[in-house]
């Protein structure tokens, strides 16, 4: 098993891909294809990075943490459009809130950990 898998990022990764896809089954069929897929295809990006940068060392972790963010809060936008047009109830979304916000606080800790020192 890959270390990855063990990190609380990841873990919190594959709960909000489990919600996607629950998100992307309430939504209205002619809605599921576009905005539902980009959803989950996000998530699932999310999670390579993840593992992408816990196997990566200094510029280059860098690097995927700092997509694994724009990641973030493109799912977040997403998200909001979803409730705003009613797409997802109160539950979903908070609990999509909460799993972005967690994953955002450990990714940014994370990427401030892990930025090169200037030479």
């Amino acid at each position: 098993m890959a270390i990855h898998t063990k990190l609380p990022i990841y873990r919190r990764g594959c709960q909000l891909l489990d919600l996607a896809y629950e998100v992307q089954q309430h939504m209205p069929r002619e809605q599921k294809r576009f905005l539902g897929e980009k959803i989950t295809g996000h998530c699932t990006e999310m999670l390579d990075l993840m593992a992408l940068a816990n196997a990566s060392q200094g510029e280059e972790r860098v690097s995927y943490l700092r997509m694994l963010l724009v990641r973030v809060n493109a799912v977040q936008a997403l998200m909001r459009v979803c409730y705003e047009r009613k797409y997802v109830g109160n539950g979903l979304w908070a609990r999509s809130i909460e799993l972005l916000e967690s994953i955002g606080r450990q990714g940014g800790g994370w990427h401030r950990s892990a930025k090169v020192p200037a030479a």
